[in-house]
């Protein structure tokens, strides 16, 4: 029993002190720099194209949960009149690129169109509901499908309260389902103004060319203090078309960070837990790359989280938080890392089937790490801590994080299936 406690203490131990080496401020075992490219690289981008003030930053904050003051803050040049988002900033899970010009006197589309398409997983337009003049817009979007003929497009058809009477309402429930404006009567709800406006619109897309659907969308997001009920109008219908029309892994991570409409700080937290571990799976797919590069993200995760609510790690508190976890989950942690990285130098086995289940269960042992040491530092902030909860909380997250690799990792789904086994 003695000889037991000895070596589980050396287990708990080991990892303390991996954790604390790895947050030293002069350590660079992996420099944030390298952990940011590894997430920009997979980060899939959502291509909005419209004109200004058409509601590109309204989808954004919808879609991320992001203020007013961030969105507007958080972009960055990427070419002379196009713009990247990140989000969330230091490990973005998705990106949303901006083309600023378009309806502008003297713009050239076709350096922005060739730095978009070439980087676009998805195509988002927008378009103010009682704006006829969208043949810049729609021009576009002709040369890009003339180029990429399956591709999907989303019409987002915005600012729908601009069409109302003063005293009107906007039509509930949403009215706009698929089929509606060739249904005779269907739409009788909607004003006539603002009906014909958003048939005219969707004509403009009668000669665009391509197999790929196109998704016409009416919404209205405001803000709540605007007094226009709902101030999310049409947001279920935006991620129905999303679902259908974008790549599996974006609409995964979309949901996975469905957790914000509830609570946005925990939605925050999430898609930073969710963010490194993206980063963790993506750098233990080389061999041996992961020995030093996983727990370095995992230090860095932990560091994040630490900020979030106040709390300095040292080596008491590192300690205390693997006590928490438990022998059984560090010595697991500590075995499989090593396990996983033999696997992968085997030929032929190791750079398939021994790397994608190396990066499958960094992603899930990053994601349920994560989640267990928000859960303790939430708890240790309030006071209220209880044996055991830390390592359910992980356990509980290991479950989730499963379906999760294989959805938002597309490389490592196949092997994602039995990752938690080795966690």
């Amino acid at each position: 029993m003695a000889q037991y406690a000895q070596t589980g203490r050396a287990f708990l131990n080991r990892i303390t002190d991996t954790w604390a080496r790895l947050m030293e401020p002069n350590n660079a075992a992996v420099p944030d720099a390298d952990i940011v490219e590894t997430a920009l690289a997979q980060a899939p981008v959502v291509w909005m194209l419209g004109k200004v003030q058409s509601g590109k930053t309204s989808i954004i904050k919808a879609l991320t949960n992001c203020s007013d003051a961030e969105v507007g803050t958080g972009f960055s040049p990427c070419t002379r009149t196009a713009r990247m988002f990140d989000f969330p900033a230091n490990v973005p899970l998705l990106r949303f690129l901006d083309t600023r010009g378009l309806g502008e006197a003297h713009y050239d589309a076709v350096e922005d169109i060739a730095f978009c398409e070439s980087r676009a997983h998805l195509l988002i337009v927008t378009m103010r509901a009682l704006d006829p003049q969208q043949r810049s817009v729609v021009d576009v979007v002709a040369q890009v499908r003339a180029r990429h003929p399956d591709w999907p497009v989303i019409v987002a058809q915005t600012c729908l309260h601009e069409g109302l009477p003063k005293t009107g309402r906007l039509p509930m429930p949403h009215p706009f389902a698929e089929g509606a404006f060739e249904k005779s009567g269907s739409l009788d709800v909607v004003p006539l103004d603002l009906r014909r406006s958003l048939t005219y619109q969707r004509s403009l897309f009668q000669d665009v060319k391509g197999t790929g659907a196109i998704h016409f969308i009416p919404i209205d997001f405001t803000q709540p203090e605007d007094g226009i009920a709902p101030s999310d109008y049409g947001r279920d219908a935006l991620f129905e078309a999303i679902a259908s029309a974008a790549p599996d892994a974006l609409v995964a991570t979309l949901k996975s960070l469905q957790t914000a409409a509830v609570d946005v700080g925990a939605g925050r937290l999430r898609s930073q837990i969710i963010g490194h571990a993206s980063v963790a799976a993506a750098v233990d797919v080389m061999p041996l790359a992961g020995a030093i590069a996983v727990p370095a993200v995992q230090a860095k995760l932990l560091k994040v989280l630490g900020e979030h609510y106040g709390v300095g790690w040292d080596r008491r508190s590192l300690s205390e938080f693997a006590g928490c976890l438990g022998v059984g989950i560090v010595s697991r942690l500590l075995a499989s890392l090593g396990i996983r990285q033999v696997a992968k130098l085997v030929p032929g086995y190791g750079q398939t089937v021994g790397a994608a289940s190396a990066a499958a269960t960094s992603f899930a042992t990053t994601f349920a790490l994560g989640q267990a040491a928000s859960y303790y530092l939430r708890s240790r902030t309030l006071a209220s801590f209880e044996d055991g909860d830390v390592a359910k909380a992980y356990q509980e997250a290991l479950k989730e994080a499963v379906g999760l690799a294989a959805k938002t990792t597309p490389d490592v789904a196949k092997a994602s299936k039995g990752s938690h086994e080795t966690g």
